[in-house]
């Protein structure tokens, strides 16, 4: 018997229903008026509609705990603010299911998204949004919950973070079923565990890789940094919102690739048994646009090496979820470059520990970024069927020190100059490592 629900909306369509029954289990039923809608398309690749319009078991819980925090941290925080008992993402999206990444809008039976065809939302000050960055990292006080009724958002990852809608220049928190539309990420500040790895300048450092990416041609999410009293966050325009007329927000329907894959968060690194390069790479070749999306994919690979970006899991990749079951891949985010903590003193990682998310697989698996060479990267373009990737990796490479020099002349006076030396740097000598060894004659 069930014993709760959640109806599952897309921009003022119900899409179905999530239930959780006695026993703990999933099912996930899609409305009949769902079926026959001209925006029809699956909640997410792997729950796809069928002839039954039930699906049971494990890839439904899976789907949704990848809507929230993966930081234990983060959602105990959450708990005690919307005062729910414990930590399982049924609680937690109930409370705070009205805007998730993607089109997804959860509610209890009963609610509508009154208003998602219109902009609603509260002026805030920057007095007001510093306050609401302070609150992000500290438990709740007693009485404090006041303005949380309308302010109920859940955005996956592993960072400290909130959301709010801007219109024209000015900030709002919305209200009803406005959307977010920009992503606030706070400094990660101290990370690593034992390893005890500062990463303070963690906004300058995702704000940097965003600029030189683009710059290298990959598509990534529009960032700026912003101060708001004493905090400093990066601000990250959500590719998930489109503005339709300057009157209203639409949800873009989208899903990471450990929710297309049906795989749980804590299976999102390849050595944690979760997606790697093969997988993503088979993901992609369904989509509408297979080649320019695998070209693409495994571009950022190679950006990834040049950056040691370091946490490429398949978290931080997604594609746009589209009517009708078509998709294609989404810009990149969260990409933050490990350059600034590898290192051999103390409170640094280790050049011969620092490795990749998704591996290299060639006789053997190659993860660690002093294992991997030019002649693997050759060997991923030979056999991914685009034959174009490895011109375009060649390109690549030789565009690394005029990209960089380009994004330096961007850089405000008081950008820390050690991080730009540090990352710059570590490109510039992997992109010679890289051209070298083709011009050494090797095996590439």
């Amino acid at each position: 018997m069930v014993s709760t629900e959640l109806n599952v909306w897309m921009n003022g369509e119900m899409v179905g229903v999530w239930s959780r029954t006695r026993t703990g289990g999933h099912r996930l039923t899609y409305e009949e008026t769902w079926l026959r809608s001209p925006r029809r398309r699956s909640l997410s690749l792997s729950l796809p509609i069928g002839p039954s319009r039930e699906i049971t078991g494990a890839s439904i819980s899976s789907y949704f705990e990848n809507l929230l925090p993966e930081n234990d941290n983060i959602r105990r925080r959450l708990s005690a603010r919307f005062r729910i008992r414990g930590t399982e993402a049924f609680e937690l999206l109930t409370a705070i299911g009205r805007d998730c990444v993607g089109a997804v809008q959860l509610l209890p039976p009963g609610t509508a998204p009154e208003g998602f065809d219109r902009v609603d939302g509260v002026p805030v000050s920057d007095a007001e949004v510093e306050r609401l960055l302070r609150s992000v990292t500290t438990e709740p006080l007693p009485g404090a919950n006041e303005d949380l009724e309308e302010f109920r958002i859940s955005i996956a990852g592993a960072q400290e973070k909130t959301a709010l809608l801007c219109q024209h220049g000015k900030w709002f928190r919305p209200r009803g079923a406005t959307p977010t539309t920009h992503i606030l990420k706070l400094p990660l500040g101290v990370v690593g565990g034992g390893l005890q790895l500062d990463m303070s300048e963690s906004v300058e450092n995702e704000w940097l890789c965003a600029q030189i990416l683009r710059e290298l041609g990959i598509a990534v999410a529009k960032t700026e940094i912003a101060v708001f009293g004493t905090q400093k966050v990066l601000v990250v325009e959500r590719f998930d919102r489109q503005w339709m007329d300057d009157r209203w927000i639409a949800r873009l329907p989208q899903e990471d690739f450990c929710q297309a894959l049906a795989v749980p968060p804590d299976r999102k690194y390849e050595s944690d048994g979760g997606p790697g390069i093969e997988d993503a790479l088979k993901l992609l070749s369904g989509s509408a646009s297979p080649n320019a999306d695998r070209e693409q994919f495994l571009l950022a690979q190679l950006v990834f090496w040049l950056l040691a970006a370091t946490d490429g899991h398949a978290k931080n990749f997604s594609v746009f979820l589209n009517a009708g079951d078509s998709y294609r891949l989404t810009p990149l985010y969260d990409v933050l470059s490990a350059w600034p903590v590898i290192g051999h003193g103390a409170n640094s990682l280790s050049p011969q520990k620092a490795r990749l998310a998704m591996g290299l697989r060639t006789k053997n698996m190659h993860y660690r970024l002093r294992e991997i060479r030019a002649r693997h990267y050759r060997e991923l373009a030979d056999k991914c069927g685009v034959p174009t990737v490895w011109d375009k990796m060649q390109a690549l490479i030789e565009n690394v020190p005029p990209s960089l020099a380009a994004v330096e002349k961007r850089l405000a006076s008081d950008f820390p100059r050690t991080l730009w030396e540090r990352i710059s740097n570590g490109m510039l000598s992997q992109a010679d490592a890289f051209k070298n060894e083709i011009l050494g004659g090797g095996p590439v």
